[in-house]
């Protein structure tokens, strides 16, 4: 048995008769080979698979891929224009956001959604909006760092 999911990601349409029971992390990394969405813990707690669904962050471990159909994905590989690096990107760059890099694209994607809602958030409620997406490098400091510098670099833009 099968479903059949018509969806946008990064603003290209995917029609795919899929396993109603697939992921949308495993629907996006092995249907459409979009590998940038990691998956850690499949238990949604480390927000490595973070993508926005219609602009919300969701852990795409823990949706289906038909729970996606009709709605607007966005991945980590759609940040990008080209070679042009995305603000957010630049930032977790230039300040040491990323270390060993497995969190970064949950990160931020969830960044995304943090400077959509609030283009200049403090530090407090940046930490805050980030405690669903764990680190083991960091220490959250160069990722609050990065987000807030990010947040300059768009509002300058």
């Amino acid at each position: 048995m099968s479903a059949h999911v018509s969806v946008s990601v990064n603003g290209t349409r995917y029609e795919r008769d899929v396993d109603p029971r697939l992921s949308l992390a495993d629907f996006l990394r092995d249907s459409l080979g979009l590998a940038g969405t990691h998956t850690g813990c499949e238990q949604g707690v480390c927000g490595a698979c973070t993508v926005l669904v219609d602009g919300t962050s969701v852990l795409s471990c823990l949706m289906l891929a038909v729970q996606a159909h009709g709605c607007e994905v966005s991945t980590v590989e759609g940040l990008a224009t080209g070679a042009d690096l995305h603000p957010l990107q630049e930032a977790f760059w230039d300040r040491q956001g990323l270390q060993c890099g497995f969190c970064t694209p949950g990160m931020l994607m969830r960044a995304r959604e943090i400077l959509a809602a609030d283009p200049a958030p403090s530090a407090a409620s940046v930490r805050e909006a980030i405690s669903g997406n764990l680190c083991r490098c960091t220490g959250y400091q160069f990722i609050v760092e990065s987000i807030l510098d990010a947040a300059e670099r768009m509002a300058r833009a």
